[in-house]
């Protein structure tokens, strides 16, 4: 099994910046691929970027350009966020998808909250 825990989220005026962090632990040399996902009040959980040590990296088109996902040994996905616009506000969750199933794995959660 894999375990994920995010950190970083906030509150932060529109044009700021946020770094989240996801770790995981157990089973993460499993891990297929890594990326984060995002749920705002009454919206269903979106893409928001996402990668792989063969295809790379992925961004949605609302946050291409002003989000850079990057990873660190093969247990850490980081999120840079910049010119963080209010629409941004969401609660931000890690995904891990691995072993042979591409079985999916969540984090708990952490909240983003960009004010006007």
């Amino acid at each position: 099994q894999v375990h994920l825990v995010e950190s970083g989220g906030g509150l932060v005026q529109a044009g700021g910046s946020l770094r989240l962090t996801c770790v995981a632990s157990g089973d993460f040399f499993r891990i297929k691929m890594m990326g984060w996902y995002r749920q705002a009040p009454g919206r269903e959980r979106e893409l928001v970027a996402d990668i792989t040590n063969v295809l790379g990296t992925n961004y949605s088109n609302y946050v291409r350009g002003r989000f850079t996902i990057s990873k660190e040994n093969r247990n850490t996905i980081y999120l840079q966020m910049n010119s963080l616009e209010p629409e941004d506000t969401a609660v931000y969750y890690c995904n891990a998808k691995y072993g042979d199933n591409w079985d999916n794995r969540w984090g708990q959660g952490t909240q983003v909250t960009v004010s006007s």
